[in-house]
């Protein structure tokens, strides 16, 4: 099943170089560029870079460079070839005054970012750090100077790139193994709710059997009254039908038997907000709703969102924390609001506010059980501060 987001995961949007917005039109540019800068441009007196005219440019130079340069079209695609197509053509033209070890500078960095073989990229290096070397023998330094300078160069664009790979390749495992675990929780979470709509189905079944046994008794003295309480076996067989139905669709694996018990429900909100305003929040309660008409699994999940939204209030924001519990009667369901002011003092351990472990996984949990009930879940800040988590359940509580 999808996993949803929560608010608290506000990831920035990643800035998008012209590279990832026009790849095409920033290929040319690029190709173009380094084709003059490889044909055209020479080294001048001194330190200086000077343009030749075309009519001084060797036809071989410029057949090379054509071949050179456009090949950095394929580079994303097939890094070593074309890092092996550039050296070759560099080599074809070592001493004759270009400008290709910028075309291969690009390919060691295309290589490093977008190729899995290590060995490869690094005989490339090597390669490319002869060629500056064989290119600076001309010049009036040290011998050394220009392999040792451009081997850095040439050693830190493949680095670079392959530093890039690396680091999204962890970004996608990372993302990966995040996946895995929101759906490990909501598989939990599903399983904890697929027992408790079993305690909840089990009552319904032991109801009936105690309402069958009294109509029995009663049915040769009093019809009437044996009539009754066949009736409140036929409403609870339909209730208990549309609660197994319900919990058939909740399909997770086979989960232990701990925490089975009686259920908790909406009647218990005031000992769970007393033992919150012991633990040093205050929390004021606002309940209008129709009990009649709430089905049983409605009044579980609802009593857990609350009870998982004021244990987060009091983890998150710490005692002294003003927080309000709203119940209400909205369209076709029952609306629950649970604000807070974020002004408590930050606590580091999680209290658990109903005596022991809610086995609950936070927002993520919150949403699996509003979804389950064809609801809706939304939680984030609030404007000025505090934290808000606002949840609709339809009455008749239908899958989602």
């Amino acid at each position: 099943m999808p996993i949803t987001p929560t608010p608290h995961e506000d990831v920035p949007r990643r800035f998008r170089g012209p590279f990832a917005r026009w790849p095409r039109a920033a290929d040319t540019v690029l190709v173009l560029a380094l084709y003059f800068m490889a044909a055209f441009m020479a080294d001048g007196p001194g330190d200086a870079i000077t343009i030749r005219p075309l009519g001084d440019v060797p036809i071989l130079v410029l057949l090379v460079c054509a071949v050179a340069s456009p090949a950095l079209f394929w580079r994303r695609r097939a890094p070593l070839r074309v890092l092996g197509l550039t050296l070759v053509c560099w080599a074809a033209l070592v001493g004759s005054d270009t400008q290709l070890g910028c075309v291969s500078i690009i390919a060691l960095y295309a290589a490093g970012r977008y190729s899995s073989a290590d060995w490869q990229g690094a005989v490339g290096v090597v390669v490319a750090t002869g060629l500056v070397g064989l290119d600076g023998l001309d010049d009036p330094g040290p011998w050394w100077q220009e392999p040792a300078f451009g081997g850095l160069f040439m050693a830190g664009a493949w680095y670079a790139g392959r530093r890039i790979q690396l680091r999204r390749a962890r970004t996608v495992e990372r993302r990966r193994e995040h996946t895995a675990e929101s759906r490990r929780i909501v598989m939990e979470e599903r399983a904890r709710i697929a027992r408790e709509l079993h305690d909840v189905v089990a009552h319904r079944v032991s109801l009936m059997t105690v309402q069958a046994s009294g109509a029995r008794a009663v049915a040769a003295q009093d019809p009437q009254a044996a009539l009754h309480a066949m009736t409140a076996v036929e409403e609870a067989g339909r209730q208990a039908l549309d609660e197994l139905r319900h919990l058939l669709g909740v399909l997770r694996p086979e989960a232990g038997h701990d925490g089975l018990g009686p259920q908790p429900s909406l009647a218990e909100l005031p000992r769970l907000i007393e033992q919150l305003r012991g633990a040093g929040v205050v929390v004021q309660l606002a309940m209008d709703l129709p009990s009649a008409e709430i089905s049983a699994r409605t009044d579980l999940f609802a009593y857990r969102i609350i009870q998982e939204a004021l244990t987060n209030v009091l983890k998150h924001a710490g005692p002294g924390t003003q927080a309000e519990v709203s119940l209400r009667t909205g369209h076709n369901g029952m609306v629950i609001e649970v604000r807070d002011d974020g002004r408590g003092s930050t606590v580091a351990a999680r209290p658990d506010a109903d005596g022991g472990h809610s086995g609950g996984h936070g927002i993520v949990g919150m949403r699996e059980r509003a979804l389950l009930l064809g609801g809706s879940l939304d939680a984030g800040p609030r404007v000025g501060g505090g934290f808000q988590v606002a949840a609709h359940l339809p009455f008749g509580g239908k899958p989602g």
